[in-house]
């Protein structure tokens, strides 16, 4: 029996067996490297941290869209509710506030002192 004959007949030939042997090591290291991600609890640990980070940012978002929507609405039906008169006295307070900060902040940093020195004197 020739080589050829043998061939015939099921038996690899040795660059059949060169080429399993390759795929066999393809595969074997293949789940060396899946068995080795499972193991890595660092790893795992990090991606769900990752995972839960990103569901957390998207709740986040979709929460701050609600509330963003919500306010509009609130400050719509506001306006829409609040007698015109009212609205401009409103106006003309913010823009006097905005004015005026510097003196606004020291009263009311002054007043904030005034009450917590009254406090720490009813508790003595």
């Amino acid at each position: 029996m020739t080589d050829e004959s043998r061939t015939n007949f099921g038996t690899p030939t040795p660059e059949e067996l060169r080429e399993q042997v390759e795929h066999t090591r393809d595969e074997l290291g293949q789940t060396i490297e899946a068995l080795a991600a499972k193991t890595d609890i660092k790893a795992q640990a990090k991606e769900k941290t990752a995972a839960v980070k990103e569901q957390a940012a998207e709740k986040t978002a979709l929460v701050a869209d609600q509330i963003r929507v919500q306010t509009q609405h609130a400050a719509q039906l506001v306006k829409d509710t609040t007698p015109d008169p009212v609205l401009d006295r409103a106006g003309q307070v913010a823009t006097v506030a905005r004015a005026n900060r510097k003196p606004l902040l020291v009263a009311g940093v002054a007043l904030l002192v005034l009450l917590m020195v009254r406090r720490s004197r009813r508790s003595r």
